[in-house]
């Protein structure tokens, strides 16, 4: 199956492409170099998704169709707005937010990624695939949120960007955000699918 390409998704990250990169210019010629490094941040994570999508397609991986729209947004949401338009400082709730966003949409994602990898066999009772599935998105989800706290840390020590400028209780308070989300979109999911079927 094939991961279609957001249009939405492609016009969000084109003018925001074409924003960051003109601020950047502006920049250079006016000889301003305050946020550079968050500018070229936001040119370069707008690209993931769709680099994503196109490593999904050649791997025959499965993606959630709205993938493309969420991950621009949430890139947008952090990057752009969180850290070049300073929304982590006017709203103190703004990173936990987004964690608690990135906890729910990720086990969506673990869970489509794991289609036509593992199936279910007659040898193994329905009601435990459905758990080990839940069991997979839940682990994928916190993988994936260790990854991004590794990936702020790396950005501050190299870039500079301020990411991780809360320290320790920063980075303990996303994680726990994120893992307590994804527990209870995982649980949700298998309630429901448990629910609906006879097992």
């Amino acid at each position: 199956m094939k991961n279609k390409d957001n249009t939405l998704a492609i016009g969000i990250a084109i003018l925001f492409e074409i924003i960051a990169i003109s601020t950047v210019i502006i920049k250079i010629i006016s000889k301003q170099w305050n946020d550079m490094h968050l500018l070229f941040l936001v040119i370069i994570c707008l690209t993931l998704p769709f680099v994503i999508t196109y490593i999904a397609n050649k791997y025959n991986f499965v993606l959630p169709s709205s993938f493309q729209l969420v991950s621009v947004s949430f890139i947008l949401l952090a990057q752009y707005f969180g850290e070049f338009i300073q929304l982590y400082t006017t709203f103190s709730w703004w990173d936990l937010f987004l964690h608690g966003c990135f906890g729910c949409y990720a086990p969506i994602i673990g869970l489509h990624l794991i289609t036509g990898i593992t199936t279910w066999d007659s040898g193994v009772t329905k009601k435990r695939f459905v758990i080990f599935s839940g069991i997979i998105a839940f682990c994928f989800t916190l993988a994936v949120g260790v990854l991004w706290e590794i990936f702020e840390f790396l950005g501050d020590y190299f870039l500079k960007t301020g990411m991780t400028t809360g320290g320790l209780e920063d980075t303990m308070t996303d994680l726990i955000i994120k893992t307590l989300f994804a527990l209870a979109t995982t649980s949700i999911y298998c309630y429901k699918k448990l629910k609906n079927s006879k097992y």
